[in-house]
């Protein structure tokens, strides 16, 4: 059973204080305000061990109980997850649906399995105001050990959730891995790749897979369009996953709701990137209700007892979802992205 311990730092010290077990937690409602802001360990879409995180008007609601996600990043209570109601009947030791903010390293096509660092329980700990870590079990088979560090940061008016995993090889042989994020947000969106400002190795500027993992790097799909800098994923293409080789750094989801997800991550030109087609980002778009938004971090070569981090910052920021027969006026909204996102 996961033990939450809350840190409390002064200046010339720090200790932990032991929360006390799940069965003696103090809960409260997944969807009780608290009078201020202030981490607390919440019951939450049937996990009891929930660690939300509150500042100003944006929440995060974490979980540690079953594969170390964020199950809920909210601003003016308006969501960027997409988490499955069957996430509800949750039961210790059961594999299920893993939803919402989800995370994982590759290479996708030839990593060993790791389902306890995937779907296994992990620890949980408040480390501040704002602020949490969540720790997974160490994966022998594998080989691994992941942590991931959560935190609501505010400037200029605006709060992003950061979000750095660190990648611990705990086996006795060098590792290969890359970070690779997985999370999933409500579909019917347009999704939004930045080119930048340095040319794709392909020709169609994103990468479509077919069956068996054939790699189609010339494509014209309608669901997809180059416009203004960017592509422009407009609805489900005919197959859902894709992948791109652009360098610019970030990443837009625009929702029906005049809500605009941004992801934004370091991109490393002169690294190698170890997925098969030397992606830093993918999308996985099927028809449905949900898309899966993926940055993907450079190759790391980790000897016994090395660590790798990678950091992913979100943003929901406001921006009008264009009505029919209308476009989205990119320029304003990278300029708005710019503004918003960089400082």
């Amino acid at each position: 059973m996961n033990v939450i311990r809350k840190r409390v730092e002064s200046r010339t010290s720090s200790f932990l204080i032991v929360l006390a077990f799940a069965t003696t937690l103090p809960l409260a409602r997944g969807d009780d305000a608290p009078s201020k802001d202030q981490a607390r360990v919440i019951a939450f879409h049937g996990y009891t061990q929930a660690i939300e995180l509150k500042r100003g008007t944006a929440r995060a609601v974490l979980t540690p109980q079953a594969g170390g996600r964020v199950l809920t990043f909210s601003v003016a209570g308006q969501d960027a997850m997409f988490l499955d109601e069957h996430e509800m009947n949750w039961q210790p030791g059961k594999p299920g649906s893993i939803s919402a903010g989800r995370f994982d390293y590759g290479p996708e096509l030839t990593v060993i399995p790791h389902p306890k660092i995937w779907s296994g329980e992990w620890t949980g700990e408040i480390t501040g105001a704002y602020s949490a870590k969540l720790t997974s079990p160490r994966d022998e088979a594998a080989g691994m050990q992941l942590v991931r560090e959560f935190s609501l940061v505010e400037r200029n008016k605006t709060v992003r959730l950061t979000c750095q995993q660190t990648m611990i090889n705990i086996s006795k042989e060098v590792r290969e891995v890359c970070y690779w994020g997985r999370s999933f947000s409500p579909g019917g969106g347009i999704c939004l790749i930045p080119l930048g400002d340095r040319p794709s190795r392909f020709p169609s500027k994103y990468a479509m897979y077919e069956e068996s993992a054939v790699i189609n790097v010339r494509n014209m799909d309608e669901k997809i369009r180059e416009r203004d800098g960017f592509l422009e994923i407009l609805a489900p293409p005919r197959k859902p996953k894709l992948g791109f080789d652009s360098q610019a750094g970030w990443l837009g989801y625009l929702m029906p709701n005049g809500s605009l997800f941004v992801k934004r991550f370091t991109t490393y030109p002169d690294r190698v990137y170890s997925e098969a087609a030397g992606l830093t980002l993918s999308v996985w778009y099927p028809t449905g209700p949900r898309i899966e938004l993926e940055p993907i971090g450079p190759r790391e070569r980790l000897r016994p007892g090395e660590s790798a981090a990678f950091t992913e910052e979100w943003w929901l920021l406001k921006f009008p979802f264009p009505k029919e027969g209308e476009q989205i006026d990119l320029k304003e909204l990278s300029e708005r992205v710019t503004e918003q996102t960089t400082n």
